[in-house]
């Protein structure tokens, strides 16, 4: 290719790669959606884009390095805090049972679907095993199950990637070395641990790199992104030179310690890591798609379909039926999982990889491997995606609409504004610092989260799970600020706090920090004195007369959303809202209106 060529390919790639995540992101649908037919119809129309012309050889590495930063990002989202119990004990097995029984049954039916020989059946087995965090994640956002069937689910896509990319390894290995697969004899099962060993230590050392870098030198945001990103590919590049594609469990193993290593000075925010994932997910789906042809998918369309009928119809259910049997899961719970097994990125890298390379060595209907690992990711993507919503609504099993409230604060005005609000109808957690004041929030009867707030909230992995919308209230202004920068990236809302004296003298509480709740005339020890000196919440209907000398504080919608009055915005509460008020009242804390 000239020079022009490569420069129009590599733009063009880069550019259909953040159209088509745009577009998905606007059609609020998983970028595997429109990724993958792009990339196939631009690849069908021009070839300037096709990685084997733009990068020759050297696509592969490129892949396996791109493929670990992704499972390094999806590894610092795997908190084993949350993993514990019978939902460890769940994972488990259904990546025991999952790999096993979807290996088997892809490679006993697939030499009479698409007439290629055992050994690239058992090829396929391996490469359809994966399942993946970057098309699970973006499904489960959209559907919302409940926090144990998202945490389950998310651990399983992750896990599944590396085990999925050493089995295809060994598999390639067996099928190119001698044309048959040798599992008589214990020998691939002592393969599988060698390569399971040199992966761990690789991200044990990995881990030992970023402890050393983020810890011990405390790199600020930028250079401290750099050095997980270096730290990343070294480790990986290292352990796939020792053993080929070990480096996948050497990404995720460091990306485990990072996120679960108390005392790791990670950054709290990455916006930079996070772009780059994004991107390169949308080039390595454009690029590999753009090598599947037309002609390639004729052949293969109708028994793909069929074997996508028996992974989402048969294999699935039987997965999910068998892993989670003895557990305390629901009925709906148990039958969601068993309808939500994507196919992602993995997959799609393996499979051009390892296809690629036994066409080059002559083996007979290797070409089918890629095309149909295409129409696989394609189908279950598109499947699930139109169908996982209404699924999950229809086994109960979608979180409860509305906003959960994480209220921050222990002071005895702001519990008291905590009881309203659970008065009018929200979910509300409630977290403070002081024994004291964790006490008293026990004894309103409100729920109190555990753990060290900050902690959690500056883990660049962690999620406060479920809580949609945060409110500052404690009676340190700076604690308010800061904090409402830091939680911002781990909750799915809006961040709220108190505002803080017109003439403070704080360091960040005057300058930063979320949106200032009730205006510049109820700040936060106005609220405390008014209170103090006998003020009370009143929660009513909107349709009932406000009484006189209450400010309108909150409004409840209908739907339960909460929409505080704040500096920005005023609140008009409409026919089946709630309101909550602030004046004078009755000594228990709040009044609740017929």
């Amino acid at each position: 290719m000239t020079d022009d060529e490569i420069l129009l390919g590599l733009t063009l790639t880069v550019v259909l790669a953040t159209g088509s995540q745009i577009l998905a992101n606007k059609m609020r649908v998983p970028a595997l959606i429109v990724l993958l037919p792009v990339g196939f119809v631009a690849g069908a129309l021009t070839d300037v884009i096709h990685p084997d012309r733009l990068l020759g050889p050297y696509f592969d590495a490129l892949v396996s390095l791109s493929v670990s930063v992704i499972l390094y990002d999806a590894g610092l989202g795997l908190n084993l805090r949350n993993l514990t119990g019978r939902t460890r004990w769940i994972v488990g097995r259904l990546l025991l049972i999952g790999v096993l029984v979807t290996f088997l049954v892809v490679a006993a039916v697939s030499p009479a679907l698409f007439h290629i020989p055992l050994r690239l059946a058992a090829m396929l087995g391996v490469i359809l095993v994966v399942s993946g965090p970057t098309v699970v994640g973006p499904l489960l956002e959209y559907v919302r199950p409940t926090d144990r069937l998202r945490r389950i689910l998310i651990w399983e896509g992750t896990l599944t990637d590396p085990i999925g990319g050493i089995l295809g390894a060994l598999v390639f290995h067996a099928i190119s070395q001698s044309n048959r697969i040798d599992i008589g004899r214990g020998y691939q099962l002592g393969q599988f641990s060698i390569s399971m060993a040199v992966g761990i230590v690789g991200g044990t050392v990995g881990a030992g790199v970023l402890w050393l870098t983020l810890r011990t030198l405390r790199l600020g945001e930028t250079l401290g992104t750099l050095a997980q990103l270096a730290t990343v590919i070294a480790v990986s590049a290292g352990c796939d030179i020792v053993r080929d594609d070990t480096g996948l469990i050497a990404a995720i193993v460091t990306g485990l310690a990072a996120t679960n290593i108390r005392g790791l000075d990670m950054p709290a925010r990455r916006p930079f890591f996070e772009t780059l994932v994004q991107l390169i997910i949308g080039l390595l789906f454009i690029s590999i798609s753009s090598t599947v042809t037309p002609s390639s998918l004729v052949p293969v369309l109708l028994p793909a379909l069929g074997l996508i009928a028996v992974l989402v119809l048969v294999v699935r259910p039987f997965v999910a039926y068998a892993s989670t049997s003895g557990s305390d899961l629901t009925g709906g719970e148990r039958a969601f999982i068993g309808w939500m097994a994507p196919r992602g990125i993995v997959a799609a890298a393996t499979a051009s990889a390892f296809s690629a390379s036994l066409v080059d060595q002559g083996v007979h209907g290797a070409d089918k491997i890629l095309p149909v690992t295409f129409l696989v990711i394609v189908g279950t993507v598109l499947l699930y995606a139109l169908t996982a919503a209404p699924v999950a609504r229809r086994l109960a099993v979608v979180r409860a609409e509305g906003t959960r409230l994480l209220l921050v604060g222990g002071e005895p005005w702001v519990v008291a504004m905590g009881k309203a609000l659970r008065a009018a109808g929200l979910d509300v957690l409630m977290w403070a610092g002081l024994a004291e004041e964790r006490e008293r929030i026990k004894d309103a009867g409100i729920g109190l989260a555990q753990g060290d707030l900050l902690a959690t909230a500056t883990n660049p992995g962690a999620r406060l799970e479920g809580v949609t919308a945060v409110l500052l209230a404690t009676d340190d202004d700076d604690f308010n600020a800061l904090a409402s920068v830091v939680v911002q990236d781990t909750v799915e809302g809006p961040v709220y706090r108190v505002g803080p004296p017109h003439e403070s003298h704080g360091v960040i509480a005057p300058y930063t920090g979320g949106d200032i709740l009730f205006g510049r005339a109820l700040v936060r020890h106005v609220l405390a004195s008014r209170y103090e000196g006998g003020a009370r919440f009143l929660v009513q209907p909107a349709s009932s007369p406000l009484p006189p000398a209450y400010d309108t504080l909150f409004v409840v919608r209908a739907n339960h959303r909460l929409e505080p009055v704040t500096e920005k915005q005023r609140v008009t509460p409409v026919e089946g809202d709630t309101v909550v008020l602030l004046g004078s009242g009755p000594s228990e804390g709040f009044e609740k209106a017929p």
